[in-house]
């Protein structure tokens, strides 16, 4: 199987919406399941000031991907994070899978829009 069970991706920062409801600012998890079983995927959230916080198990479909915006309470555990506040992200999955972190700001003219794939395990 492809892929790793484990991913963290430190460096979860909110920026700002913007006024563009076209093009606004926004982190997300893009999760890839290359193999032929389904993924049951966890989500943790570790903040600055409390408590981490864990998502409801998701299902990423054998050979399907799923996106989950930080900005979507639907996706990200039923709160949005503030813009700027610091958080980091753990995804636990019991079939291994291929995860990238992604964060579009907007906050000049140049959008700076950049993936990365995690620390995984």
């Amino acid at each position: 199987m492809d892929g790793k069970l484990r991913w963290y991706f430190p460096d979860g920062e909110l920026p700002p919406m913007g006024d563009d409801p076209e093009v606004y600012g926004h982190e997300s998890i893009i999760i890839l399941n290359p193999n032929d079983r389904d993924a049951h995927v966890k989500l943790c959230i570790y903040w600055t000031d409390r408590e981490p916080t864990w998502s409801e198990e998701m299902v990423v479909g054998a050979k399907r991907v799923k996106g989950m915006r930080a900005t979507e309470k639907c996706d990200f555990l039923g709160e949005v994070p503030n813009a700027g506040e610091q958080y980091a992200m753990l995804l636990e999955s019991d079939v291994p899978v291929i995860a990238q972190y992604g964060r579009l700001d907007i906050r000049q003219s140049n959008m700076a829009f950049y993936t990365t794939n995690g620390y995984s395990v």
